[in-house]
Order: structure tokens, then sequence, then C-alpha cells
């Protein structure tokens, strides 16, 4: 049995469709995220997971809530998904307060609708920011986390919290492990920056708004100029592997999503180097 902890990664919807790489790239049933930043249609996105899928991977597709526009739409996407490309996961994230395009202000509202429960998806990310959020103070964040957990136990979904990305891996496993203390125990799949130079990490973070955890980084002294040419983020899944091997269950740890700034095939032979994956025989595609 690997002491390695199991992996995900994500894709954007052209990598999807078009990344001459991706066949036996990742071990099959990865859960390979699609993207949606609001610039890809419908159809675009579903030809995604349906080429992800026929690759032998698990397309995940990303609905982000404030940038949906109509129920209706929304409905058509989620039947036009699960009809041609037979997807049963997804990751509902709220899209940025700024950024609300038409009838929907929040993940729940999403969920309410009853669709995904509707077209038979069974498994759904739900976002987690270990960091906090510009949008909204931790005990907004703390309440939305409640509230999709009661949605969870009415629904015949298996909900997983898929956080953002960072570099404090003790401040990740303690946010984590913080959880339960709130009446929320859902697995959680902790996100972590696959290789990549440490400039293109501060561009994304600024983006993300992970700016805590770059000043992190930066604050560490002569560790980071270590790491001028790239970062090595086995610093960060290390502690998180030897904090799961000393509570086991008991951590709500269950794996690990890397978005991939340093390019898809550049994570993914960093995972297998490691040994968190074996494209060969498949090992670790997918936990809880």
């Amino acid at each position: 049995m690997t002491d390695k902890i199991a992996a995900s990664i994500e894709v954007s919807p052209k990598q999807a469709v078009e990344n001459a790489d991706l066949p036996g790239l990742f071990p099959a049933k990865t859960r390979v995220y699609i993207t949606d930043i609001g610039t890809d249609s419908a159809e675009t996105l579903t030809a995604g997971a349906k080429r992800v899928a026929e690759l032998g991977y698990t397309p995940v597709p990303h609905f982000a809530s404030r940038r949906l526009t109509t129920k209706g739409a929304l409905e058509e996407r989620i039947k036009m998904m699960t009809n041609e490309a037979g997807i049963t996961d997804v990751l509902v994230i709220g899209g940025g307060l700024e950024k609300q395009a038409g009838d929907f202000s929040s993940t729940m509202e999403v969920l309410e609708t009853g669709f995904f429960d509707k077209y038979g998806i069974t498994h759904m990310g739900i976002a987690g920011h270990p960091e906090g959020s510009p949008d909204f103070s931790e005990e907004v964040a703390l309440e939305a986390l409640r509230l999709k957990k009661s949605f969870a136990n009415r629904s015949d979904m298996e909900l997983r919290i898929v956080t953002q990305f960072g570099f404090d891996a003790s401040g990740f496993i303690s946010w984590a492990d913080s959880l339960a203390e709130h009446g929320i125990d859902l697995p959680v799949h902790l996100g972590v920056a696959g290789p990549a130079k440490i400039t293109t990490l501060i561009k994304f973070a600024a983006m993300c708004g992970v700016g805590n955890s770059i000043s992190f980084l930066k604050n560490r002294g002569s560790a980071i100029m270590s790491m001028v040419a790239g970062f090595d983020p086995n610093e960060i899944v290390d502690p998180i592997e030897n904090h799961i091997k000393t509570h086991g269950k008991a951590s709500p740890i269950k794996q690990i999503h890397v978005f991939p700034f340093g390019g898809v095939k550049k994570s993914s032979q960093w995972l297998e180097e490691r040994g968190t994956w074996d494209i060969k025989t498949s090992l670790y595609a997918n936990t809880n």
C-alpha cells in the first residue's frame, strides 16, 4: 500500500479538447477538472469533458455560479454534459462576488435548482478557502460550507471540499482539521501548485487572491532564493503526507488537487517521479 496521497489535476477547456500530450499522461480514472473562466461555450466545455472521458479519465467540469446566465441555460448545460460526455462528477464554485452574470448570486442557489440530482450527478466538489477570501469573511465561508453540508445530507450526492492552492502546509492542515469543530465533516482535497517558476506562481496567486500564502513564501528569506529557478511542491505535499501518516483516517484530508501552472506535462512527471501516480498500473487515481 502506498503512503503517497492521491492526486487530481486540472486543464483548460482548450487543453482538454486539443492537447496532444493528454493520452496516457495521467493514470486511468484520474479526476481531471476542466476549468470555466466564463469565456467558453457549453459546447466547448462539453467537448472537453467528452474527450477527457474517452481518454479514460474522470472529467470534472467546473460550474462557476456567478458566471452562469439563466436557470434554463444551466439545465441545458448539465443535460448536454451528462448525455454527451457521461459526466457524474462536477465542481461548483462561486466565481467571484463581482462577476455575477445572470440568475445566480451563490453556489447554494445553483445547488437548490435540483438539476444536478435530476441528471444523475453523484459526486460534487465545492470550494474551500484555507487562507480566507477577499470577497467574504471566515464566518461567512464557514456558514456556506455548513449549508452545503446540509444539502449533502438531503441529496444522494457525495460532496467534497476542493481548496484553493497555497504554500503554507501547516496552515492548510490546521484549517482542514478545524472544520469538524464547525460541524463540517466533508472530505478535503487540498490545492497544491505543481512545479512552476516563482514568478508564474506570484502572477497566479495575485489573480486567485492567495496573497497571504505568497507573503508566507517570501518571508522564508533564504529559502526563496533557492527556488528562483522553480518551485518544489514536495515542500508542501510532504508535510501533508506526514500528517496523514500520523492521523490516518481521522484526518479529513483525502487527496491533493494539483494546479499545473508550469504545464500539465511537467506536473504529471513530478507526480509520477514522487510515486503519487503510477501511470502503468493506475494504482492511485481517486479516493473519496
